[in-house]
């Protein structure tokens, strides 16, 4: 463990604990292996065609997920990650080729990760190494399901509500642009959803 303070190894133990119970060993040993990121604001820290080799806990801060396009307006964000929730390009870290997709910090982010050829070891060493996997893997599958189920089955203006009422401290924290694209909508009809939410509260 390189530069982890305790209090942040304790947020993520006591995430995993309410999973599922870790032995000390098994703690001790993954514990070992992560090393603290402190990523600036607005770093994208993976670019696309870069093949992923963390899984990381995001200890503080909030991170995009987006695909690139020549055009930064067109950029098509399909996701965020918060405090408390692991972070990877995972489809990339498993198969080890390149990323299709970005990942960026919005707010300065303090990260715990773990390398590929760590991870391997944690798996052929503890019980813990599956548990991160697993998480990871349905972390990744929700931010698409979500996108996707809102994307068909909700209006852009019940989609930027249902967005608000799980995770408020976006509307502090991301740019309204990366919200549009999220939601599916262009800036200027998420501006209309804004006006007229408010006229109604």
């Amino acid at each position: 463990m390189s530069n982890t303070p305790e209090i942040a190894l304790e947020v993520v133990r006591k995430y995993l604990n309410e999973i599922s119970e870790i032995t000390d060993t098994d703690w001790d040993f993954f514990s070992s292996k992560l090393t603290r990121r402190d990523i600036a604001k607005k770093t994208t820290f993976l670019p696309v065609g870069a093949i992923e080799n963390h899984i990381s806990f995001i200890v503080s801060g909030i991170v995009r997920l987006y695909i690139p396009k020549s055009e930064p307006s067109k950029e098509i964000t399909f996701g965020f990650s918060f405090k408390e929730q692991f972070i990877s390009a995972y489809d990339s870290f498993l198969t080890r080729r390149p990323s299709l997709y970005e990942l960026q910090t919005l707010t300065d982010t303090t990260l715990l990760s773990i390398t590929y050829n760590d991870l391997q070891e944690v798996y052929n060493t503890t019980k813990i190494g599956n548990l991160i996997g697993r998480l990871t893997a349905e972390r990744l599958f929700l931010i698409k399901s979500k996108r996707e189920q809102t994307l068909l089955n909700y209006t852009a203006e019940q989609r930027y509500l249902d967005l608000f009422k799980n995770r408020p401290e976006v509307i502090k924290e991301v740019p309204l642009k990366y919200i549009s694209s999220y939601i599916g909508v262009t800036p200027q009809a998420l501006s209309r959803i804004r006006k007229r939410i408010t006229v109604h509260e």
